[in-house]
């Protein structure tokens, strides 16, 4: 079982563990808006669970009917995720409804407060090792875990504030208001979430930092070649895929041409550990900058 897999398959055990906890601060309490706490935690278990699918299949290597691998599984989780999310808040917001039409004191608040409480701290130290790793294997399922858990303990931190203020106010709807809030937050975050991951699956360019660099290693590498021009880039989890011409010398012979892309190739595999290269070689009267140096 590699990396990613063994974190996605901690993340179902920590949600199961967090929802035990949340849901039980509700029942001894009654909250509303700790109940719409709980609620979230239960997606953050399905979550989990589509993105260890995610992460599984995304590690399944390229085959006759999928040449170019299964990494785009883990975006296919990232919109799933997000479609939860926005059902939960929707939940919620019933809920809150409810809440604020028959408003009930809380029972036993300040223990509901210090369970829920604990749980939420589980998720913050949870969401920061998926936030580490998941960016640095350039896992979209990881990532996204990662920022549901975060909204989830944004979420808790403003519902223990709120509700801890219930009993000092003496205004029980304050709890249904809590949760509207909690709702309304978990909605912005899974639009946020379902359009990031709708534009890996059209394929959008690498970031423009990642760009530059592709840019600089070509251009320091590609020595004895006229240009290079016509570069493609997308991503597709962690894969990173990069496609371009490079215009040589017709006298160039087709063994020192080959030589010169592995060459550009070795230098960008240096500093993209996950990528796919196809250089495209023509002869110089393909150039489109004459007499130049290597450019993009």
């Amino acid at each position: 079982m590699d990396r990613p897999l063994r974190l996605a398959l901690g993340s179902i055990a920590i949600g199961v563990i967090v929802l035990g906890l949340k849901y039980y601060a509700y029942l001894i309490t009654g909250s509303v808006a700790l109940y719409s706490d709980a609620l979230e935690s239960i997606i953050n278990v399905a979550t989990a669970v589509a993105a260890f699918f995610a992460v599984r299949l995304a590690a399944v290597p390229p085959d006759a009917n999928h040449p170019y691998g299964h990494y785009k599984a883990e975006y296919l989780s990232a919109v799933l995720e997000g479609v939860l999310v926005i059902l939960a808040a929707l939940s919620i917001l019933r809920e809150a409804y409810a809440g604020w039409l028959a408003p009930a004191p809380l029972d036993a608040p300040w223990r509901g407060l210090l369970i829920n409480g604990f749980a939420a701290a589980i998720n913050a130290v949870w969401c920061s090792i998926l936030f580490r790793y998941g960016r640095r294997w350039r896992s979209p399922a990881l990532v996204a875990d990662a920022r549901h858990l975060w909204t989830d303990v944004i979420s808790s931190a403003g519902v223990i504030l709120g509700v801890a203020l219930v009993p000092f106010t003496g205004w029980a709807r304050l709890d249904a208001v809590l949760a509207a809030l909690v709702a309304l937050n978990i909605l912005w975050a899974g639009w946020r979430l379902m359009r990031e991951s709708i534009g890996g699956l059209m394929d959008e360019t690498v970031s423009p930092e990642t760009l530059a660099h592709v840019r600089q290693v070509i251009s320091q590498h590609a020595e004895g070649a006229l240009e290079a021009h016509d570069l493609r880039t997308r991503h597709a989890g962690r894969m990173i895929f990069l496609q371009f011409h490079l215009v040589v010398p017709g006298s160039m012979t087709v063994s020192e041409s080959h030589a010169l892309c592995d060459r550009i190739e070795a230098a960008l595999r240096e500093g993209l550990k996950d990528v796919v290269i196809d250089i495209h070689v023509e002869p110089e009267e393909k150039a489109k900058h004459p007499g130049g140096v290597p450019v993009l």
